[in-house]
Parts: C-alpha cells; sequence; structure tokens
C-alpha cells in the first residue's frame, strides 16, 4: 500500500550483490577485449592481401581500423583496472566493516559483563574465599594433630634407640 503512496522502495545494496555485479562487467569486458583482438588481427591479415595485391589504399584502411580498434582495447584494459580497483576498495570496506561489528559486540559483551558484576560484589567473593580458605586451614590442622598413643609418642626417643 505504502509503495505506492512513496514509490518503489530501494533496493539494499550487498557487498556480495555488488561483487558478483562487478565480476560479470569484468567478464564482459575481458569478452569485448577478446573479439577486439580477434579484429585486429583479422585487419592485420586483410592488410597483407591488399598489400600483395598492389591495393595500398584498401591496406592503409585496414591498418587505420586496425588502430582504432587498439584503441578500443587499450580503453577496455583502463575500465578493467578501474572495476579490479574498485572490487578491492569494496573488499577492504568490507573487512573493515565486519571487523568494526565484532569489536562492537565485543564491547558490548563485555559492558554487559562488567555491568553484571560490581567491585562490590567481587570484594563480597575474595572475603568468602578468604574465610573458607582460612576454615579448611584449621580444619586441617585438627586432622592432622596426633591423638591417642600417637600424641604421647616424642620423637627424640627414637634417636636416642637408633643412635
Amino acid at each position: 500500500m505504502f509503495k505506492g503512496i512513496f514509490g518503489k522502495t530501494k533496493p539494499e545494496t550487498n557487498a556480495l550483490t555488488t561483487l558478483d555485479k562487478l565480476n560479470e562487467t569484468l567478464e564482459m569486458l575481458e569478452k569485448k577485449e577478446s573479439v577486439l583482438l580477434k579484429k585486429t588481427a583479422a585487419e592485420v591479415e586483410k592488410a597483407k592481401e591488399y598489400a600483395k595485391g598492389r591495393n595500398k589504399k584498401a591496406a592503409i584502411q585496414c591498418l587505420k581500423r586496425k588502430k582504432l580498434y587498439e584503441q578500443q582495447i587499450e580503453q577496455l584494459g583502463n575500465f578493467q583496472l578501474r572495476v579490479h580497483d574498485q572490487m578491492i576498495m569494496l573488499e577492504g570496506a568490507k573487512a573493515t566493516t565486519e571487523t568494526v561489528d565484532a569489536l562492537r559486540t565485543g564491547a558490548s559483551a563485555m559492558k554487559a559483563m562488567q555491568k553484571a558484576t560490581s567491585i562490590d560484589d567481587v570484594d563480597k567473593t575474595m572475603d568468602e574465599i578468604n574465610e573458607q580458605t582460612e576454615n579448611m586451614k584449621q580444619i586441617q590442622e585438627a586432622l592432622s594433630t596426633p591423638i591417642g598413643a600417637a600424641a604421647d609418642f616424642d620423637e627424640s626417643e627414637t634417636f636416642d634407640i637408633v643412635g
């Protein structure tokens, strides 16, 4: 309904579809160049034939057409360079955009994690860890204290017996 009122919606330009279009354009330019190279070779052959038949004027006309084809080939080569340059720039821009998006996502995740954990929570947790560590040391000391006959045993007496 709104399309009719506001006109057609503009399709989003996608880097991949644009790269595909650039590749198609490059292929088309290469095909045109190939055709022109064949035409150039054909004009050279015609010029040779006319030169053998002593038709100098026709041979010169063939060489002039050959020169025009060569100019077009050079122009197509420049177009191809521009398309290659555009493809490289687009690929670089795509990589940059993806990198920035990834960094942005990482920064958001880190921010969310920092909001979930306050310095008071960290201090409280560290206090609990220290308290539990101290309790465990006391338990271990209590368990390692000798009891019964072992508590009455004096290690210095064993040296008197052995020595």
